[in-house]
C-alpha cells in the first residue's frame, strides 16, 4: 500500500488554490492555560476551525472530486456525514459547478443540516449513520453519482495531509519543531493524512491520536490488529462518530501514528471552555477534543514539550456551545 509524498502533498495543495484557505497558526500563551499544564509546556494551534465551511473536510472532499472526469462530475455527487464533511460536499460541488445529495441521520444537528442546504445541496435524513451509508449506496446505483467517502482513501488522505504539510511549515516559519502533534479521530482521514505529512518531515515528532470513549474505532482497531467496528456512536462529539473503521485509513495510521488515546465528554467541555476563555474560539466538541488530550491523558508525558494541537472545527450553534460550557 503506498502513501501520499511530500511532493504529492504539495502538488496536491497547488492543485485545491484558493478554494480552501490556509489558516492561522499561533502560540496560545494565556495564564488560565498554563495553570493546567506542567511548567514549560508549549501550545500552538492550527486553527482549522476557519477553514471554509468551517472544518478541515473541503480539502479531503475537493482533492476526491478535481479526479472526477467531466461526466462522472456532470452526474454529481453524494456522500453521508453528521454534518461535517456533507457541508464540504455541498460546498465542493458548487466550487465544481455540479450538484450534490447528502444523507445524514436525523440526530444531526438542525445548524448543519441548513448550512448543507443554503450550499445548494440535496439533504435526505435517516435515522442513523448505518442506514446511511445503506441509503447512500442506493443513490449512487440509481443515479449514477459519484460516493465521496467522508474518510476513506488516497485522495482524501492526500487532502487532509495538505493540512499536515501547512502545519509544520508554518511551525517552521517559527523556528519550531513540535515534540509532538494531537489531532483528533473520526473515521481516521484526517488524522492518518497529518501523521503522514508530519511524520515525513520531521520523524522525531510524536503525533498523537484522540479519540472519545463513545466512539472509539481507531483505538479499537489500533489494539486488534485490524478495522474494527462499532454498534453505537455516543458522545457529543457527533463529527467524531465514524461507525467502523476502514481499510486504507487504518493502514495510514497504523503507519504513521504513535498512539491513540480516548477522552471522555466532560473531559471535551472542560476544553471548549478553555479554548473559549483562552484562545476566545468558539469550538464544536471535536473541534476541542486535541486539547482534551492534552489536558487529561497526555498532560504529564507531554510536560515540557512544544505541542501542536489541530482545532478541526467549529460547526456549532450558539445554543448547543452554551448548553455544553454550562454542564
Amino acid at each position: 500500500m503506498t502513501f501520499p509524498s511530500i511532493p504529492e502533498i504539495r502538488a496536491a495543495r497547488t492543485r485545491l488554490g484558493q478554494r480552501v484557505v490556509t489558516t492561522p497558526v499561533r502560540e496560545l500563551v494565556d495564564h488560565a492555560l498554563a495553570e493546567r499544564l506542567p511548567m514549560g509546556t508549549r501550545v500552538w494551534l492550527k486553527e482549522e476551525l476557519f477553514q471554509r465551511t468551517g472544518s478541515f473536510k473541503p480539502r479531503g472532499a475537493l482533492t476526491v472530486m478535481l479526479e472526477l472526469s467531466d461526466e462522472q462530475l456532470a452526474r454529481g455527487v453524494t456522500g453521508v456525514s453528521a454534518g461535517n464533511h456533507a457541508i464540504s460536499l455541498a460546498y465542493a460541488a458548487r466550487e465544481l459547478k455540479t450538484s450534490a445529495t447528502v444523507v445524514m441521520p436525523r440526530t444531526a444537528s438542525p445548524f448543519r443540516i441548513a448550512m448543507c442546504r443554503e450550499l445548494g445541496a440535496q439533504v435526505e435524513l435517516v435515522e442513523n449513520v448505518h442506514e446511511a451509508f445503506a441509503r447512500v449506496r442506493e443513490i449512487e446505483a440509481a443515479e449514477q453519482r459519484a460516493f465521496v467517502h467522508p474518510y476513506e482513501g488516497p485522495r482524501t488522505a492526500l487532502g487532509t495531509a495538505t493540512l499536515g504539510l501547512e502545519f509544520m511549515e508554518q511551525l517552521a516559519a517559527e523556528n519550531v519543531t513540535p515534540d509532538a502533534i494531537v489531532v483528533a479521530a473520526g473515521g481516521g482521514g484526517l488524522t492518518g493524512g497529518v501523521a503522514c505529512a508530519v511524520k515525513q518531515l520531521s520523524p522525531s515528532t510524536q503525533v498523537f491520536v484522540v479519540e472519545p470513549e463513545g466512539a472509539d474505532t481507531m483505538h479499537r482497531s489500533f489494539a486488534a490488529g485490524s478495522p474494527q467496528a462499532i454498534e453505537k456512536v455516543q458522545t457529543i462529539a457527533d463529527s467524531l462518530g465514524a461507525p467502523r473503521c476502514e481499510p486504507y485509513s487504518y493502514s495510514l495510521n497504523k503507519a504513521f501514528v504513535d498512539e491513540v488515546v480516548l477522552v471522555r465528554d466532560d473531559q471535551i467541555r472542560d476544553a471548549m471552555r478553555l479554548l473559549f476563555r483562552s484562545a476566545k474560539l468558539v469550538t464544536e466538541p471535536a473541534g476541542a477534543a486535541s486539547l482534551a488530550a492534552l489536558l487529561h491523558p497526555l498532560r504529564e508525558r507531554l510536560a515540557g514539550r512544544t505541542v501542536g494541537l489541530v482545532i478541526c472545527g467549529g460547526n456549532i450553534d450558539a445554543a448547543t456551545f452554551s448548553t455544553h460550557l454550562a454542564v
